[in-house]
């Protein structure tokens, strides 16, 4: 994993949940000194709503909509543009396809280090499909994929917690730890108490990890419960945490049949920034 960012992918479909995502990748720029990509997947609606006879006979015709669409990126790009540092540039992109293929194409073509998206206060369907494509992004593209809501937009990552299975991630260690040092941050290392045991302690695993990588602060907690994702979206609220990093793997999904049906990650549910972070392949079993 690289030492810093230099491009921040923000997916836009003009929504004003893109509004604080770009705000926070902006934010990011400005601090780490980096470009941001703002890209707009144009493709075809499920449902069209012309009258039955002419739907076999009238092919989409997408040419409206990427004018429109590339028109609205301008805009986009001119209203945010002065509030990057010198040095940092705002690209756009327009593509049609489908969002997921064409979203990991660009991330891979373009190298992009983060993407950044936006989760809707109320829209239940959006919520659910944003939720589903962080955790499919993560693992497709092995790129770290941060959610923001609109409670999120703090000025900086000072309190960041990073929570613990019986595996050690050395993914989300050194992500943690090159954010540490960009934003003097202190890193929470938080796991069940029930996981924990003296022959297999992952609290003390990781902090020998860290501290050999690094001289961020670091504080170990054990907490209490029997899911994960729960207690560690407790444990944040009650410390004021500025983000979580998390894995999308199955224990940090949250409590409940409809989560275990949907996958719901905590990032899903949390007002806090969560960081989502693909297992990688040095994580130790």
């Amino acid at each position: 994993m690289a030492n810093k960012f230099y491009n921040i992918l923000v997916p836009v479909d003009f929504t004003k949940k893109n509004q604080w995502a770009i705000a926070k990748a902006i934010e990011l720029a400005n601090h780490i000194r980096c470009n941001i990509h703002l890209v707009h997947i144009v493709s075809k609606p499920l449902f069209r709503f012309l009258p039955f006879e002419t739907t076999s006979s009238m092919p989409y015709d997408t040419s409206f909509d990427l004018k429109k669409g590339r028109e609205k990126l301008v805009a986009l790009r001119d209203q945010y543009r002065e509030h990057l540092c010198e040095g940092c540039e705002i690209e756009i992109s327009i593509i049609q396809g489908r969002p997921q293929k064409e979203l990991s194409n660009y991330i891979n073509q373009y190298s992009m280090d983060l993407v950044v998206m936006g989760l809707s206060k109320f829209n239940f369907v959006q919520r659910l499909l944003s939720s589903l494509s962080i955790s499919s992004l993560a693992r497709k593209t092995n790129i770290p994929v941060l959610a923001v809501r609109s409670s999120g937009l703090v000025s900086h990552f000072k309190k960041i917690v990073l929570p613990l299975n019986e595996q050690i991630p050395i993914r989300r260690i050194k992500l943690a730890a090159m954010l540490a040092r960009q934003f003097k941050s202190t890193v929470y290392l938080v796991s069940l108490r029930k996981d924990i045991s003296g022959e297999n302690n992952v609290l003390d695993k990781t902090l020998e990890v860290i501290q050999s990588l690094s001289t961020i602060p670091v504080q170990c907690f054990m907490l209490e419960g029997k899911n994960l994702a729960q207690s560690t979206l407790e444990f944040s609220k009650r410390i004021n945490a500025d983000l979580i990093m998390i894995n999308p793997i199955k224990e940090f999904r949250l409590p409940g049949l409809w989560n275990k049906i949907t996958k719901k990650l905590l990032s899903y549910e949390s007002k806090i920034p969560v960081l989502t972070v693909e297992q990688g392949a040095g994580d130790n079993k």
